[in-house]
C-alpha cells in the first residue's frame, strides 16, 4: 500500500472530498482535546502556548505556524502540493468552529470522553486526508525533508521534532497531561487501523496485484492440467 503523491488529475472528484474531509475532521479532534483540558498534542501545546502571548486564536496560530514551518522547506528542497496548502487553510478554522460549538468547563467524566473522542477522531482523520494521497502538510513535509537531508530514521526525525515541539510549547504555557502520553501512544496504531480503509490505490497500486492474481490462476492450472501423453485422446478419436 503506498501513500506517495498522486497527481490530482487523477480522479479529484474522488480524492478532493476525502482530502477536505479529513483536514476538517483533524481540526474538529484539536478542538475536542482541547476543551478535555487532559492535555494536547505537541503541535497543539506549542499552539496553545503562543495563544497565550500572542493575541490571536487557536486556529488562526495554527495556520501560520503551518505556513511558517512550510518556509523551512526551502533549504529542504521540498515542493508543496495542494495537500499542502489545503492542510494550512482548513485546520485551523475548523478548530476554531470546533471551539465555539463545544462546551466549556465540563465535569471531569465529559473530559475524559471528550480526549478519548478526540483522540480516536484525530487517527481516523490522519488516514483520511493521508489516504487521499494529495500531498504531506507542513509538518509532515519538514519531517520528510530532515529524513532525507540528515539521512536519520523517519522515527529518529519525528521523535526529535515532536520533543522540540512539545518542550517549546510548555515553556510558553501550553498544556501537557495526560492526554499528552495518551495521544503518543494511541494516535499511530488508530491511524495505521484506519489508514488501508481510506488509501486511495491507483493504477500502479493495482496492477501488480492483479498481474500477480493472474500469475498465480496461471500457476494453478499448469499444476492441475495433466500431460496429453499422460491422457491420451479423447473419446471418439
Amino acid at each position: 500500500m503506498s501513500l506517495s503523491y498522486v497527481p490530482l488529475r487523477e480522479r479529484p472528484a474522488r480524492r478532493l472530498p476525502q482530502l477536505v474531509a479529513g483536514l476538517f475532521l483533524y481540526g474538529f479532534s484539536v478542538a475536542l482535546m482541547i476543551r478535555s483540558g487532559l492535555g494536547l498534542a505537541p503541535w497543539s501545546v506549542l499552539n496553545e502556548g503562543l495563544a497565550h502571548h500572542i493575541p490571536l486564536s487557536f486556529g488562526t496560530l495554527t495556520n501560520l505556524i503551518g505556513a511558517a514551518v512550510l518556509l523551512l522547506w526551502i533549504p529542504l528542497r521540498q515542493r508543496p502540493t495542494l495537500g499542502t496548502f489545503a492542510n494550512i487553510l482548513t485546520v485551523g478554522w475548523s478548530c476554531d468552529l470546533g471551539l465555539w460549538l463545544l462546551p466549556d468547563a465540563l465535569a471531569l467524566p465529559a473530559r475524559v470522553a471528550l480526549l478519548a473522542a478526540g483522540i480516536l477522531l484525530n487517527g481516523l482523520s490522519i488516514a483520511v486526508y493521508v489516504g487521499a494521497r494529495c500531498g504531506p502538510g507542513p509538518r509532515d513535509g519538514l519531517m520528510t525533508g530532515l529524513t532525507a537531508a540528515t539521512g536519520r530514521s523517519v522515527r529518529t526525525v519525528r521523535t526529535a521534532i515532536e520533543i522540540v515541539v512539545l518542550a517549546a510549547g510548555w515553556l510558553l504555557g501550553g498544556g501537557v497531561g495526560i492526554g499528552t502520553v495518551l495521544y503518543a501512544v494511541s494516535v499511530g496504531p488508530v491511524a495505521q487501523y484506519w489508514m488501508p480503509r481510506f488509501t486511495y490505490r491507483d493504477g500502479r497500486d493495482q496492477g501488480p496485484d492483479r498481474a500477480a492474481t493472474a500469475a498465480g490462476s496461471a500457476g494453478a492450472t499448469r499444476r492441475t492440467r495433466r500431460p496429453c501423453a499422460e491422457t491420451g485422446p479423447g473419446p471418439g478419436r
